[in-house]
Parts: C-alpha cells; sequence; structure tokens
C-alpha cells in the first residue's frame, strides 16, 4: 500500500443523505486526534485501521462511477487530518464529481487552504467553545472549530453546520445559547442531530443524579425560528 497516499478506513458506494440533494459515495478517512465522548465511528480514530482500503481501489471503483454519481463526500475521521488529502480531492474533482467534505474543523488553516476544491460542507459544530475540551479531551478544540465557522463562512463554501445534541445534561443545557449563536454568526443550514449510543464513555460524562438531556425535538421550534434551512436527524 502507497504509504503516501491517503488512509481510507471504509467506503459507503451510495448515498442521498451525506451531500444534500446530490447522489454520493462516501469516503471514510483514517484518524482523528480527538477523542469525543459520544463517537460512532471508534475504529476510525487510530491513524491506522484493520480493515484500510487501498486508494487504488477506491480510484478504481469511482472510475466505474463516473456518469451515474454526482458527488463524493471525504468523512471520517478527520479527513483534514492527513497530508494526502488535497491531492485526492484535487484527483476526484479532475473525474468530474463534486467534493464534499465532513469536518470537525480540527484544522482550520488546513480547510482554509483547501476552499478553492470544496463544493459543500458539513460542518460539526459540538458545543460553545469553552464546554469542548469535556467532549473532546482536546484544550483550544473548541476555539480551532468555532475559527473553521469563521473561514468558512468568510470563504462563501456551501456549509451545513450539525450538531449533535450532547450526552452531558449540564452540557445540554447551553444548546439555546449555541444555536442562537451559530444564527447570529450567519449561519443558514443548521441540522441538529441524535447521538448513537454505540460508544459508552459518554456514561461518565453524566454526573451521579443528572437527568438525561432533552432529545433534538425539544430544540425544533427555536431551530425553525432562527434558520432559513433547518433539519432534525
Amino acid at each position: 500500500m502507497d504509504k503516501d497516499a491517503l488512509r481510507v478506513g471504509g467506503l459507503t458506494p451510495l448515498t442521498s443523505l451525506d451531500y444534500p440533494g446530490e447522489l454520493a459515495a462516501v469516503i471514510f478517512c483514517q484518524g482523528c486526534p480527538w477523542r469525543c465522548s459520544y463517537c460512532h465511528n471508534n475504529h476510525l480514530l487510530p491513524p491506522d485501521g484493520a480493515h484500510a482500503i487501498p486508494w487504488s481501489q477506491v480510484e478504481a471503483f469511482l472510475e466505474r462511477r463516473q456518469g451515474l454519481l454526482d458527488a463524493v463526500v471525504f468523512s471520517g475521521g478527520e479527513p483534514t487530518l492527513q497530508n494526502a488529502l488535497p491531492a485526492a480531492l484535487t484527483q476526484v474533482k479532475a473525474m468530474g464529481f463534486k467534493i464534499g467534505v465532513h469536518t470537525a474543523g480540527i484544522y482550520p488553516e488546513r480547510l482554509e487552504t483547501l476552499g478553492p476544491l470544496l463544493d459543500w460542507v458539513g460542518l460539526d459544530i459540538k458545543a460553545l467553545p469553552e464546554d469542548y475540551p469535556t467532549l473532546t479531551g482536546a484544550t483550544a478544540s473548541g476555539e480551532r472549530a468555532w475559527e473553521s465557522l469563521r473561514l468558512l463562512l468568510a470563504a462563501g463554501v456551501p456549509l451545513e453546520v450539525r450538531t449533535t445534541v450532547p450526552p452531558d445534561w449540564r452540557l445540554a443545557r447551553g444548546m439555546e445559547t449555541l444555536m442562537r449563536r451559530l444564527a447570529d454568526a450567519g449561519v443558514e443550514d443548521y441540522a441538529l442531530q441524535t447521538r448513537r449510543d454505540t460508544n459508552h464513555r459518554h456514561q461518565d460524562l453524566r454526573g451521579t443524579g443528572f437527568p438525561a438531556p432533552p432529545p433534538p425535538e425539544t430544540y425544533a421550534k427555536l431551530g425553525e425560528a432562527l434558520f432559513p434551512r433547518f433539519v432534525l436527524r
């Protein structure tokens, strides 16, 4: 396997959900530096996965799908972690596919350089900046994610911001403030998501005696009032 090629931990050959309005394939990039308490792709966290797909195999698949798929989404893991990402995006775009990226905004400076290659971005904003370390285990993670948001909005890249309702009741109390701050920042497309309980690390975040956080439906009316395009997932 080419050590300089994009490390791929999974591939979804067809989806209508991961790039709004387009038929897409999803490439799951291996590796993520954060350890979010409710991550549902734990197998993609290490830099090297047990079920790696060679990039040459991904290339061959996409060549067969030219004219059949509209777009390719690079997800993860965290795709911007890998130095091989720009070359992979360039190659796939040259095949005629639109390019989407799912990112947590971990590397705003890298995301900014990718701007000309991006047709759409799905950006995870997990919480208010000050609450990020509780979820990610990384200091200054909130500042980096919110800087990525600022850069993407300034660049005019088509953008959907998503938030998964935090597993910690104490953090979930900040959801209304978070949503209002995102609307004030200029976010127009916003998705509120239910976490998937495949990673039980989130149980450690709930203080004894605290109730479970409210379901996303609790915030539906606020989301519809704040954002031109709002969806519950």
